[in-house]
């Protein structure tokens, strides 16, 4: 099939990792990113959020219609989508004969309500919403879906293949418990009660310098957001590596849920229903409730070597099983909407 792809396509962001899945799956994709209307003013970016990016929805389009001039597609997909009006949506139907929006971020929920309202006023002119989390099914319903797929965050299938072992990188990147993830204000206090459980802790992402918690926090922060061959490292060379979730996205599963285990290191994660029907505790995987807890599973599997890699090895083997890998979602998700059938020859 021919693709129109429309989303992120920087290195390491899993709308890039989507896009060469659909190219691994043997179709053509075609990809544009609207976002580069995106002004470089901080200020300008915080006013766009809070209106919905309603004053960059013409240059949005403009920057597709530019790319695509007289394409046509059998697909367009859109990854994300907060800056794509009806009358963008409408447009790429007239250029393809599907249109269909996958968004992992959760546009129906109430903490970047204002960020998706262009998106909420288009998902009634979407052939198919590919949401990941249950309770945005009914939500996109009541503001009009045609059409909704629940599929889980899941792995790729290349990106977060292990690498070849090497020492040098074993040397650089290896870590007792590791943590990869953005700061948000819960995560500070958890942070801080595992290192007062001694917990020998490794923490890699964005904006861990505005915690409260900072000075007790720094000497254990390693830098920056990390991505494609350096976030396999770290994640492979840690023993442990914890899954915290996103409050304020209502997440009960992120992609760490399946990345970490795909990778093959012990996955150590917050108690829900959704990691409790993904792995069984205690055999494929360590749950929490609160930071005391983790870092009493922390310290178990630290002290256990066999444990640890039988979880590791038990968990791999699962999330495999569960079929969440990019190809086999794309593939899910565009056999939903398009079986080869109805695709005009």
């Amino acid at each position: 099939m021919k693709i129109l792809y429309i989303g992120a396509d920087a290195l390491g962001t899993t709308s890039q990792q989507r896009a060469d899945a659909l190219r691994r799956l043997g179709h053509h994709v075609d990809i544009v990113n609207p976002a580069c209307v995106l002004p470089a003013s901080r200020v300008l970016c915080k006013i766009h959020y809070r209106t919905g990016y309603r004053l960059l929805t013409r240059a949005a389009l403009r920057v597709i219609q530019e790319h695509v001039g007289d394409q046509r597609f059998d697909i367009s997909w859109v990854d994300g989508g907060y800056m794509l009006s009806p009358v963008c949506i409408q447009w790429l139907k007239s250029r393809s004969q599907f249109v269909i929006n996958y968004c992992n971020d959760d546009p129906t929920g109430p903490r970047d309500a204002s960020k998706w309202m262009t998106f909420r006023r288009a998902i009634p002119d979407y052939d198919l919403c590919v949401v990941v989390r249950e309770f945005n099914r009914q939500e996109y319903l009541e503001h009009g879906a045609r059409k909704v797929l629940r599929v889980m965050m899941g792995y790729d299938e290349v990106a977060h293949a292990r690498l070849p072992y090497s020492a040098d990188d074993r040397s650089k990147w290896s870590s007792e418990v590791a943590f990869a993830g953005t700061w948000m204000p819960e995560r500070g206090p958890f942070m801080v009660e595992l290192l007062r459980q001694g917990i020998p802790l490794t923490i890699y992402g964005d904006h861990w310098q505005k915690a409260r918690e900072w000075d007790a926090i720094k000497p254990c922060w390693r830098g920056p957001a990390i991505y494609g061959a350096d976030y396999i490292k770290a994640i492979q060379y840690a023993r442990v590596a914890i899954g915290m979730l996103s409050k304020g996205n209502r997440d009960l599963h992120t992609q760490r849920s399946a990345e970490v285990p795909f990778i093959g290191t012990a996955f150590c994660a917050e108690r829900t229903s959704e990691h409790s029907e993904m792995y069984r505790e205690g055999e494929e995987a360590v749950f929490w409730s609160d930071a005391e807890e983790c870092a009493a599973a922390c310290c178990d599997l630290l002290q256990d070597e066999i444990k640890r890699e039988r979880m590791a090895n038990a968990a791999r083997v699962k999330i495999q099983s569960l079929e969440l890998g990019n190809e086999t979602v794309c593939h899910r998700i565009l056999q939903t909407m398009a079986p080869e059938p109805a695709l005009k020859q």
